[in-house]
């Protein structure tokens, strides 16, 4: 088999590998031809594991590429940012950007983005492809019990820390699952089943925009107003947020929005829209596993 033949029945995996430590579809195939490129330059025929080298490359890759993303950051830090994601935007296929951010988790890809990238490195690497930490380890240059722990550090933050029993929580996850698919649906009566009658709707100005009033009350006018949000809300994840259910809107796993919600006695009592970009850097978010 050819060179290129071999490169091609392992680029779908390393697609795979590098849009999970990297979020962007845009930088993905940038990442998997400079892989191709680095196999050009060596003999081949001397790699005794194609398919562990091409990763080990292209994970090589991917953190120099977040590293240089994080010093852009940081070069930003005391400027005015921007308020859409400083994750360059995909430059590709629309749908295969949906496709690869489904595949993945809207959720999933924001909470990895709040990780240092050695962290997302490991953690993608061992607990999404199962590749042992001795041989991580070369890749971010640690020992291998250093590599568990970023690893293990990058688990907690992903997972975070629920402010709730786990029966609580699995009883506002439903509420919450419940409320998107009615919404998902433009199921008024639906949605008016999980809404509290004096339900309140509150949102931060970068929500709502101007003319748009940033509080409503009762369950008719929200449930209303939510039939309206539901066209977007495919791109909506129940998350942990500040150790309670709610909900993240993240188009592609860029963050746009965040619903925190309050729950009684399983019905939604209120909730309050925050886009905001200084507000959703202070927010803790997880991912809820199940």
């Amino acid at each position: 088999m050819e060179l290129a033949d071999r490169f091609e029945a392992h680029r779908p995996r390393l697609r795979t590998i590098a849009y999970r430590i990297l979020g962007s579809p845009s930088e993905v195939e940038d990442a998997v031809q400079e892989t191709w490129l680095r196999l050009g330059r060596v003999d081949a025929d001397e790699v005794e594991n194609l398919g562990a080298w091409l990763t080990t490359v292209v994970s090589r890759v991917c953190l120099n590429m977040l590293r240089a993303r994080e010093s852009r950051r940081e070069d930003l830090a005391g400027h005015d940012l921007p308020e859409q994601s400083q994750v360059p935007a995909a430059t590709g296929d629309p749908e295969q950007e949906a496709l690869l951010a489904d595949s993945v988790g809207h959720a999933l890809l924001v909470v990895l983005d709040k990780l240092g990238p050695a962290e997302r490195v490991a953690f993608v690497l061992h607990d999404m492809f199962a590749v042992p930490f001795d041989e991580i380890a070369p890749i971010v240059d640690r020992s291998a019990v250093t590599t568990k722990k970023l690893a293990s550090r990058a688990r907690h933050k992903v997972k975070g820390t629920p402010a709730v029993s786990g029966a609580e929580l699995a009883r506002q996850r439903h509420v919450i699952e419940t409320f998107l698919a009615a919404s998902r649906a433009g199921d008024i009566d639906a949605v008016l089943t999980v809404l509290a009658p004096d339900v309140v709707r509150r949102a931060d100005r970068a929500a709502m925009g101007e003319g748009r009033a940033t509080e409503v009350r009762g369950a008719r006018t929200v449930a209303e107003e939510i039939v309206v949000f539901g066209r977007n809300s495919r791109f909506a994840e129940p998350a942990l947020v500040d150790g309670g259910v709610g909900i993240v809107v993240a188009p592609g796993g860029r963050l746009r929005l965040v619903l925190t919600v309050t729950i009684e006695a399983g019905k939604i009592t209120g909730y309050e829209l925050v886009a905001d970009p200084a507000r959703l850097r202070k927010l803790e978010l997880a991912v809820l596993e199940g």
